[in-house]
């Protein structure tokens, strides 16, 4: 199995970036590819983006699309979500996961492996 840690979660004003990392446990961390999903309070989970397990393919939700960038290291067993042009909407707890699946959809379901999450608070 694989163990997932979140780091660089913080407040930060609306405009403004912020980059999460994900680093990875377990010696297969190429198989899986990789998603973020974030939950606000009072809302469901809700999926940001994935990469597959070369890092060439990737998936983005309409609401961060242009904004957010996945990318992966497979050397160094990480991948992170660069944040740019942040607005108040994107304040939630984030959530990095892994799926054995070659191109995991953007349910929940297809991700067999969740790290602890970590707080984004963007203020207005």
């Amino acid at each position: 199995q694989v163990q997932l840690v979140e780091s660089g979660g913080g407040l930060v004003q609306a405009g403004g970036s912020l980059r999460l990392s994900c680093l990875a446990s377990g010696r297969t961390f190429s198989s899986y590819a990789m998603g973020w999903f974030r939950q606000a309070p009072g809302k469901e989970r809700e999926f940001v983006t994935r990469i597959s397990r070369s890092g060439a393919g990737t998936l983005y939700a309409d609401s961060v699309k242009g904004r957010f960038t996945i990318s992966r290291d497979n050397t160094r067993n990480t991948v992170d979500l660069q944040m740019n042009s942040l607005k108040p909407e994107d304040t939630a707890v984030y959530y990095c996961a892994a799926s054995s699946r070659i191109m995991p959809t953007m349910t929940s379901r297809d991700y067999n492996y969740w790290g602890q999450g970590t707080q984004v608070t963007v203020s207005s």
